[in-house]
């Protein structure tokens, strides 16, 4: 395994003792009425999310998206957001969109002083862990996950503790102090390529044991597995997509590898979000089947026109507590700051770069 060098050091944490209100100060609340400016402004907008969004609730949704746009500029901020998004964030407001490799490493290249995290709240600790000069806010500090919820830093210590020499690879979907006890990260995108990078016999990959399956059968590396799993992932079961195809005969069905083994085998292809959108998008099948959280197939469908999406719904509960409403309240107020102790980010900050810098 080869580690790079960072291309540019980390900058200074900010200062301790003021949030980020204090620092930044609050904003009075703007005008939110739907007039012909804001219509103006929000047109190509809503040329994007028509395919899903009725014209009728356009009205009551693009005084927010522009309020939100200008507060953009007037906070330098960001907005990041996970491909999980509902449509009126991942095309109203949204700077980035990607899964979660692509966050993490936008995160350090954006010259913004703030950062929206749309999305969980482990990643919005993965862009504090990686910048920590930046102030990051996520709009709902409730925003989960079952499978970072499925493991502590405890249980690695334990885990490690009980099986000395075994490298141990955290997927990024945990905690920072999770990642601060492991050698290294990976994302469903990398998972494979970060396993075999060890050149050993055995590993553990944590804490999703489908992924940790599915990366098994592609590799002779033994992967040693952690009892976790994602909520809306797992509910998905190879007898259901037999039954589409039933229907269906000739939908292409693409599934994300935090699904069952046997959900994976059933599909045409398995890969992470983004490896998902970049297949649909050069393949372009007459009809498609994403296996993963809902609004990814509503958000890809705008950039793929003559692609006929079949919607199995599972929703993510944790994603859905991001609003338009939540973000510009949080841009208004500068609340929900996400703060990582120091040295556990530090520890975190070295498995993170590891993934982002492995030559592989």
């Amino acid at each position: 395994m080869t580690i790079a060098q960072t291309k540019a050091p980390v900058g200074a944490p900010i200062a301790a003792g003021l949030t980020a209100l204090e620092r930044f100060g609050k904003l009075e609340r703007p005008d939110l009425r739907y007039t012909p400016e804001v219509a103006e402004a929000t047109a190509p907008i809503y040329e994007k999310v028509k395919h899903i969004i009725p014209a009728i609730e356009w009205p009551a949704l693009a005084p927010t998206i522009h309020a939100i746009n200008k507060l953009k500029k007037q906070r330098n901020a960001v907005i990041l957001a996970h491909n999980y998004m509902t449509p009126d964030i991942y095309h109203g407001v949204a700077d980035i969109v990607g899964d979660s490799l692509q966050l993490a490493i936008e995160a350090t290249r954006t010259d913004a002083e703030v950062i929206v995290q749309c999305g969980v709240h482990f990643m919005a600790e993965t862009s504090k862990i990686l910048s920590p000069e930046k102030t990051v806010l996520i709009p709902d500090m409730r925003a989960g996950c079952s499978l970072a919820e499925s493991i502590t830093g405890a249980d690695v210590r334990a885990l490690r503790e009980r099986n000395p020499g075994i490298p141990i690879i955290t997927y990024v979907n945990t905690s920072a102090d999770v990642k601060a006890e492991c050698d290294i990260c990976c994302t469903s995108s990398n998972a494979l390529q970060v396993v075999e990078s060890f050149g050993v016999d055995k590993v553990f990959l944590i804490p999703d044991k489908y992924l940790a399956a599915n990366v098994g059968n592609k590799t002779d590396v033994e992967v040693l597995v952690w009892d976790g799993a994602c909520e809306v992932h797992e509910r998905f079961t190879a007898e259901e997509l037999r039954d589409y195809r039933k229907i269906e005969p000739n939908v292409k069905i693409i599934a994300h590898p935090e699904c069952p083994p046997e959900v994976v085998a059933e599909a045409d292809f398995a890969g992470s979000t983004a490896h998902m959108i970049d297949w649909v998008k050069t393949k372009r099948p007459e009809k498609v089947m994403m296996i993963t959280e809902c609004s990814m197939a509503d958000n890809v469908a705008s950039e793929t026109p003559g692609v006929d999406y079949i919607r199995p719904c599972n929703l993510c509960p944790h994603m859905k507590r991001i609003t338009l409403n939540k973000i510009l309240d949080t841009l208004l107020e500068m609340k929900e700051e996400v703060v990582v102790d120091p040295a556990v980010a530090d520890r975190a900050r070295t498995a993170v770069e590891r993934m982002i810098n492995l030559k592989i």
